[in-house]
């Protein structure tokens, strides 16, 4: 099936509540002078963002020497990260332009804390017009489990706030730092953040979107669905399923047990896979497909609408995995729709859903009280 931009607005829009409550909007005082003290605030916020940048460098350092002993001298993830890095240099031009907008612009809100590790942090992208509740999307981004880093939301970030939509990108512990198990808890405490805390930043707490690339998809699909698990078991849980509007899931990969083979042909060895999955046995665990296959009717009740967009043309994750997916889904009663993108790769397809959502914000935003 053929996606286009007109069916996901569409299909956004049409999961969007009924109303939106108003509240009272502050005009921000303007002075002619800086007031006493802004300077030296100023001064100690800049040092202070110094300080967190090289603790992350030296953090990411340590962590790639401790990869290197999982790695090995393979020489297919040697050339992947050639290829990488001479693809990181060619886009280099746009990388500063979006490195300076998140360093440097107000709308931004970086490293907000949501719990105790150090990678529990997640950033804010605010609309500049948030005199009413907005839209709220939670972004868990890719990176093969490996290299995940909240900033990679950044120019999704931007553009969802020109439209007046609040993006918060959840960073999480990467392998080796943390296993799956990790990655999942971690996406779990960040989405309750957002759904707890969100209306303090302009947030509108009822029009609460999760959303997940890659590796990030995976993950923001096992928290979805142990959370509909523990929910229609009767545990106690920080934040509910039914707070979430929709998810949807880009390029992801629902059931392990079939990628293995795939991901080591790519370089992404079994061994190494397997100790970012938790062994073998878990990998049934961490699959969302197997996991909505077994699930009782209760909790697959509680899911919200699933979409799952993947281009034709990824040869990373293949789209087969969001389409035996959807099928299992759908089979079990849940609301799962997929888009298909003709000749799209992995990586198009998050350009390709960006501006996608991009259109479909102006839907949300239009809508009025008492619509559906």
């Amino acid at each position: 099936m053929r996606a286009s931009v007109e069916e996901a607005g569409a299909l956004l829009a049409r999961t969007d509540s009924a109303g939106r409550r108003r509240r009272r909007s502050s005009s921000p005082v303007r002075t002619a002078s800086p007031r006493p003290g802004s300077l030296r605030r100023h001064s100690s916020s800049f040092r202070e963002d110094v300080g967190h940048a090289a603790s992350e460098t030296y953090l990411v350092s340590r962590l790639t020497f401790t990869l290197l002993q999982y790695l090995g001298l393979g020489y297919r993830w040697m050339a992947q990260l050639l290829s990488l890095t001479i693809y990181a240099i060619l886009l280099m031009p746009g990388f500063l332009q979006v490195g300076y907008y998140y360093f440097f612009s107000s709308q931004v809100r970086r490293s907000v804390v949501y719990g105790d590790q150090p990678r529990n942090r997640l950033d804010l992208y605010i609309p500049e017009d948030n005199s009413r509740p907005c839209p709220v999307m939670a972004f868990v981004t890719g990176g093969a489990w490996i290299i995940g880093y909240k900033a990679w939301g950044a120019l999704l970030g931007r553009r969802l706030a020109e439209r007046g939509i609040i993006v918060a990108c959840i960073d999480y512990r990467n392998f080796p730092q943390g296993t799956i198990g990790d990655m999942v808890h971690d996406a779990s405490q960040g989405i309750s953040f957002v759904c707890n805390n969100i209306a303090s930043y302009g947030g509108d707490p009822n029009q609460i979107y999760l959303m997940g690339q890659s590796a990030g998809a995976h993950i923001a699909a096992c928290a979805l669905m142990e959370q509909a698990v523990k929910e229609s078991g009767g545990h106690p849980v920080s934040w509910s399923v039914t707070q979430i509007k929709a998810y949807f899931g880009l390029s992801g990969g629902y059931n392990m047990h079939n990628l293995v083979d795939h991901f080591h042909q790519r370089g992404l060895y079994r061994s190494i896979f397997l100790s970012i999955m938790e062994g073998e046995e878990s990998l049934s665990r961490y699959s969302p497909e197997i996991v909505a296959k077994t699930s009782s009717a209760e909790t697959i009740a509680l899911l919200p609408l699933i979409v799952l967009m993947h281009g034709t043309e990824d040869y990373s994750i293949p789209s087969s995995a969001s389409q035996t997916f959807v099928d299992v889904l759908q089979q079990a009663g849940a609301q799962a729709r997929l888009l298909l993108y003709e000749g799209k790769t992995h990586t198009d397809i998050f350009l390709q859903v960006r501006i996608t959502l991009k259109s479909s914000v102006c839907k949300i935003s239009s809508m009025k009280h008492g619509e559906a």
